[in-house]
């Protein structure tokens, strides 16, 4: 008999994966942290019993987090990077030639250590000399830095523990305060299968804010329902106006500047949220 790991998703649904070994458990200060190996999606990290990132399918989590407002942006050179102690988000944002600093802000340095060892294709670009790396509270640190930001990209968990002042009101309306006069920021905003009340408080909330609003989607196995939404607020720059000539070309595996395009187009139910 295997070792199975189930992520129980809701009371009466889950996804199981079978696990070769467990590399490190641990009860951080803030969650608990276990990665283990597993047999179909290799190196896998969880945090309090949910699948955060995984070998085979994180590129597309990372590159749709990223690509989307640093293309939409016409000259991104600051970047802020909340939570995302994996180090994929910042991976994807130096693949942009204009990008001068990218300062990732992680609550929880657990999880950027044991990343940097279980994970080194996806935490591997967290030395270069472009990031500065703080093991600090993402809420603070927008509240403490005013119009300092070009895009601002959080890469939270699920809203629970440390991660349930990231998606309210106040929260994004301090991310406004953080970016500059034509800034972007994008959080992921769960699934609408299981969290459709989620999507629309957030959607919402940040429309109240930001002049553009926008809700796209990708898939991802691994997260619960494998359709994930993405909630775009911008001052000024439409995702769905950038013009051919900004696509520069990147090594991808997900990400494409039609599919940039394309990931704006919702299902029904989903665009429902948003109304």
């Amino acid at each position: 008999m295997g070792l199975w790991f189930t992520e129980k998703q809701t009371d009466n649904f889950g996804i199981t994966a079978k696990i070769n070994q467990t590399y490190h458990t641990e009860q951080t200060d803030f969650q608990r942290l276990d990665m283990v190996e597993t047999a179909e999606w290799g190196n896998m990290l969880l945090l309090d019993d949910m699948v955060m990132t995984t070998d085979r399918d994180e590129f597309v989590y990372h590159e749709m987090v990223a690509h989307v407002p640093l293309f939409t942006h016409p000259n991104p050179k600051a970047v802020l990077v909340v939570g995302g102690g994996d180090g994929g988000v910042i991976r994807e944002v130096l693949k942009h030639p204009s990008v001068q600093k990218a300062v990732l802000v992680e609550i929880d340095g657990k999880v950027i250590e044991y990343s940097k060892k279980y994970l080194p294709n996806i935490a591997g670009k967290l030395e270069d000399p472009r990031v500065e790396v703080r093991v600090a509270d993402g809420f603070m640190h927008i509240a403490e830095n005013q119009n300092k930001y070009d895009v601002i990209m959080v890469d939270s968990t699920e809203p629970v523990g440390p991660a349930v002042n990231l998606f309210t009101k106040g929260f994004y309306d301090g991310i406004s305060k953080a970016l500059k006069d034509d800034g972007i920021f994008v959080a992921q905003t769960d699934n609408p299968w299981f969290k459709a009340d989620l999507i629309k408080q957030v959607y919402h909330d940040v429309r109240e804010i930001f002049p553009v609003t926008r809700l796209y989607t990708a898939n991802i196995p691994t997260y619960p329902s494998g359709l994930w939404t993405f909630t775009l607020g911008s001052k000024i720059h439409d995702p769905l106006k950038v013009k051919d000539d900004r696509f520069h070309e990147l090594e991808t595996k997900y990400y494409t500047p039609q599919l940039h395009r394309a990931c704006f187009a919702l299902p029904k139910f989903v665009e429902d949220l948003t109304k």
